[in-house]
């Protein structure tokens, strides 16, 4: 899998990313692919490891992949996580990417599912994605 981003992809993508989640009260917005390899990222957490979070991250959401085939699903489109302090919400981009938004109780669960359903609606143009390869929110 190759993934060449122009200048101009990238900062649709950063606008995207801004005006959708950010804007909406989501702390930070990372894009891994499914090796766990760190795409991009936007948002104000100040992070030490960020490539161990992608890295854990896209490990985790294939973890729970076999756990949905072993209970009869093809896949599990989304996965969240609750904290007491930080929640993380992991979404399917297309086929081949993750979209991991981290964000406190101050903003509800679903405010984040509405806006990511957009939000990767969007994405899913800027990387190329046919209407098959997308998966809900």
């Amino acid at each position: 899998m190759s993934l060449i981003f122009t200048k101009h992809e990238n900062g649709r993508l950063e606008e995207i990313i801004s005006e959708k989640l950010l804007d909406s009260g989501a702390e930070h917005v990372i894009v891994v692919d499914l090796s766990g390899n760190l795409i991009m990222q936007c948002g104000s957490l100040e992070m030490d490891d960020i490539f161990s979070l992608a890295a854990l991250s896209a490990a985790n959401f294939a973890a729970t992949a076999e756990i949905a085939k072993l209970i009869g699903e093809e896949d599990f489109a989304l996965l969240f996580h609750k904290g007491d302090k930080r929640n993380v919400h992991f979404s399917r981009l297309g086929k081949d990417y993750l979209v991991i938004t981290l964000f406190n109780d101050n903003v509800s669960l679903g405010l984040i599912r509405l806006k990511l359903g957009s939000a990767i609606r969007e994405m899913c143009e800027v990387f190329g994605a046919s209407e098959e390869q997308r998966w809900p929110s």
